[in-house]
């Protein structure tokens, strides 16, 4: 069975150290990068299976990284991003260009390799998934729980990962208002050390791509002063 490779990218070497250690150690493949045009040039020559990426590299920064992998031929690529803690508007940046997920540094290792695994399972599954349209309702939103495919007047989403569990979570209770936190804990985990703004960047996201407007949202609903609600 092949191993699945990764592309680690960042400029301190301590950090890529760290992360060849503890990804080996779970059955990578890895490649390392420490610079932004250095990665663009492993992911033009090489097949791989994900991403791990700083925002701040010498040269070309992570967000640019991300940006033209976006618009390559690469464009599924799964790509998570490494981030300090004072880099939360980049995160959200990020997240808003199409990064499947976001790591603060410093990070716990289990963590880091449950969400790759995460991140990488579905993107694999989504490769080997073929869904006849046929099967898709042509008007509405229709969530397929086997495919971890989601259509919306019969046109599949592009989702990333957190954005496909949250949805999910909502619809699977139809309105039931969830609070910032509830969500927080459910789709990013207990153990997640992170504020409520993750959730509200990616309903965001989400409004964008299930919504006729995204300013005046009918089917993710806010309820003031507790959290959200998926409404039919």
């Amino acid at each position: 069975m092949n191993k699945n490779k990764l592309l680690i990218v960042d400029d301190e070497i301590h950090i890529l150290e760290l992360l060849r250690y503890n990804l080996e150690s779970n059955g990578f493949e890895v490649i390392e990068a420490q610079s932004g045009e250095q990665a663009l040039d492993i992911v033009k020559s090489q097949s791989l299976n994900g991403v791990i990426l700083d925002l701040m590299l010498p040269g070309i920064d992570g967000i640019e990284v991300l940006k033209q992998i976006r618009s390559s031929e690469q464009m599924d690529l799964p790509v998570i991003m490494l981030t300090a803690k004072n880099e939360e508007i980049d995160a959200v940046i990020g997240l808003e260009m199409g990064a499947d997920d976001y790591i603060g540094k410093p990070f716990r290792t289990r963590e880091l390799i449950s969400r790759v695994k995460s991140v990488l399972r579905r993107a694999q599954f989504k490769r080997e998934t073929n869904l006849a349209v046929l099967e898709v309702p042509s008007q509405g939103l229709f969530i397929s729980s086997e495919t971890h495919q989601i259509f919306n007047d019969g046109q599949e989403l592009s989702l990333t990962l957190k954005e496909y569990e949250l949805l999910e979570k909502l619809m699977q209770y139809p309105n039931r208002v969830f609070t910032r936190d509830e969500l927080l804990e459910s789709i990013w985990g207990y153990d997640y050390v992170g504020e409520t703004r993750t959730v509200d960047v990616h309903i965001r996201q989400l409004r964008k791509k299930v919504e006729k407007d995204d300013k005046n949202p009918e089917r993710i609903q806010t309820v003031r002063g507790i959290g959200y609600k998926y409404k039919p």
